[in-house]
């Protein structure tokens, strides 16, 4: 499976997935590129999967990954309950068009 690099290094890329999948997580819409958006959507799927699954093992691992402990709670509280008839899908893309500066295309990603 290919990858975006995003023009960032290694580090540089996990840190700043990491921290829009909390920001995400946080207030369920934010605005970004798509490239970044359709990377974010897997890790998102991810995310919400394993506080759909409710255990511990799973809430350490989301915990390990989430930069905030009240996203994680919020997450296992409030967001996965409800999906739990749910099978996929929780994010959705909206095209806004392009950015002024680089005419990168830019999107609205959001919790379905």
């Amino acid at each position: 499976m290919a990858y975006r690099k995003l023009g960032k290094n290694t580090g540089h890329r996990g840190a700043m997935l990491r921290n829009i999948v909390t920001s995400l997580l946080r207030h369920e819409r934010i605005q970004t590129t798509e490239a970044r958006a359709k990377e974010l959507n897997a890790i998102t799927e991810k995310m919400i999967s394993l506080g759909k699954q409710g255990d511990l093992a799973s809430r350490r691992l989301t915990l390990a990954y989430l930069m905030d402990e009240d996203v994680v709670t919020k997450l296992f509280d409030t967001i996965a309950p409800k999906y739990a008839d749910r099978q996929g899908g929780y994010t959705r893309i909206m095209k806004l068009g392009l950015r002024r500066g680089d005419a990168a295309t830019m999107v609205i990603i959001e919790l379905v």
